[in-house]
Formats: structure tokens, sequence, C-alpha cells
């Protein structure tokens, strides 16, 4: 997998990823910081740093210093926070060329075959169970075959490790004693989120076509919901048809495109927004 080089900051009370490999800054989470200052600090930072974009996850309640700034509503994900207020995923593009998107008929084509697709409850052929930091190497190994590159070194045990230790729960499906799937929800337990981005789905290629992403997924909703969280969502590759379809069959609500906005498998790709209440 390629080197990726972002890096997480703090910045007066939010938190922050940013860096070469993304070619953008990343609002995580706003936390206590005060929106109207914010804003000039991440654009006095891109600039500085010559990035072509930045990304908000944010609450609508403190997007308008972001909208007035010329920050785009690329995407939404309805009741996020706290299962009650609405998230917008804000996209302000330094660089121009960074909203155009050269695959922008395939991206489409990809989102009407994923609306297109049967509600579908998955059957579950495999036994899917939690993972460990025991599972660790072997966790590595796989998201290492899987990704050429991605937006956090997840082939690398000991980042796994301490995602385990941050809330992140992972799920995985295991043939003849082969860790073959895995996927994960990156959990928000404060009282003031409780939501999770279900993410780093991948499939051994030689093990693709089992439906084992759509066993991965109900599993960790159903373990997730009795964590207490309300509401999942994902940001999945605009590109691939798998992974859309799978969140549609899941009852899913597709909530838009960020455009140009991830490294992941070698290239910036745009990705999609699916998001869906557990409650």
């Amino acid at each position: 997998m390629a080197d990726v080089n972002d890096t997480l900051l703090q910045l007066n009370g939010a938190l922050v990823q940013h860096g070469r490999s993304n070619d953008r800054i990343y609002l995580m989470d706003i936390g206590s910081a005060d929106a109207s200052l914010l804003v000039p600090e991440l654009l006095e930072l891109a600039t500085r740093r010559d990035y072509g974009k930045i990304f908000t996850k944010i609450p609508r309640s403190v997007s308008g210093p972001f909208l007035d700034a010329g920050f785009l509503i690329e995407a939404t994900a309805d009741k996020l926070f706290q299962g009650q207020e609405e998230c917008l995923f804000l996209g302000k593009f330094l660089d121009e060329k960074r909203h155009d998107e050269t695959m922008a008929s395939e991206y489409e084509s990809v989102r009407e075959l994923a609306l297109s697709a049967n509600r579908t409850k998955a059957r579950q052929k495999h036994t899917v169970r939690l993972c460990t930091k025991e599972d660790a190497d072997s966790m590595a190994k796989l998201y290492g075959k899987v990704f050429d590159s991605y937006p956090f070194p997840i082939d690398d045990p000991s980042f796994i490790k301490k995602t385990m230790d941050e809330d992140t729960v992972y799920a995985g499906i295991e043939v003849d004693g082969e860790l073959v799937a895995l996927a994960s929800g990156e959990c928000s337990f404060d009282k003031n989120k409780r939501f999770s981005e279900m993410t780093d789905f991948a499939t051994l290629p030689k093990k693709r076509g089992n439906g084992y992403a759509l066993q991965l997924l109900a599993f960790l909703e159903d373990e997730l919901k009795k964590r207490g969280i309300l509401t999942a969502y994902t940001i999945a590759r605009a590109i691939s048809p798998g992974m859309n379809i799978t969140f549609a069959k899941a009852g899913y609500t597709y909530g838009g495109r960020l455009h140009n906005n991830t490294n992941i498998a070698g290239n910036i790709e745009s990705m999609n927004v699916w998001y869906k209440s557990l409650v």
C-alpha cells in the first residue's frame, strides 16, 4: 500500500486531518470550535499548504460561516447528530479543477444502478464475528492486499489496535481458518453524536461475489445498535457498483456525492454518502 502521510491535529477545539496524500483538509469533528473563527484558519492552512480542497462533516446548526465563505453542500445525512440533527458534508474547492469529475457519467451510472436495487435482508451463509487485537496482524495483511492506497494506514497492525481503543468495532468472516473479509464501524458514542461510519470493507479478490459485505454490514448494525448507536452512514467509492448496491440493498438513503474527495485504490476519487437510522 502507498504511504499515507495525512496527519491529525487539534485546531482550536476541532479535529482536523490534512496532508498531501488526499490533497485536502478534512474537518472531522468541529468539537468546541467557534465556526466563525475556525473557517479562516482552515482557509489559511489550505492556502499555506496549497491543498485543492477542504472537506467538512458538520451539524447544519453551525454551517452559516462555512456557507458564507463559499463552501458547497455536497451531501447530507438526516438525523446524524443525536439521531436528530442533519449533517452537512461541505466542500470548498481552492483548485477549481478539483471540482471537475472526469468520470461523472460513470459515477452517475453506478448511482442509478444502486438506487434501482431492491432492499434485501442479508443471508448469513457464513459466521461473522467481532475482531480483536489478536487479529490485527492478519487484518493488516488483508487490507494491504486489497488496497493500493487508503486514507488511513490500515495495513499497519499497530494502527488497527489503536483504532480499537478509540471505539472502532471490526467484524470479519473466516473461511477454513482464513480471514477473507472485513468491515468496521467507526463509532462516536458521545451523547451529542451517537453515530457510526460504516467503513473499511474489504474482501480478498479470490473470495468476492459471496455477499460478504452485506452480511458484515447487517452484523455491525445489530452490534452497534446494542451499544447505543442511533444512525449509521458511509462514504463509499462512487465508482464501486458493489459497495453502493450493498448499502442500497441494506436500506440506506443516498445523500449525495463528494467530488474528488479521497485517495483510495491509488487515485483521488469521488465518494457517495449513504445513511440509515438504526432505531
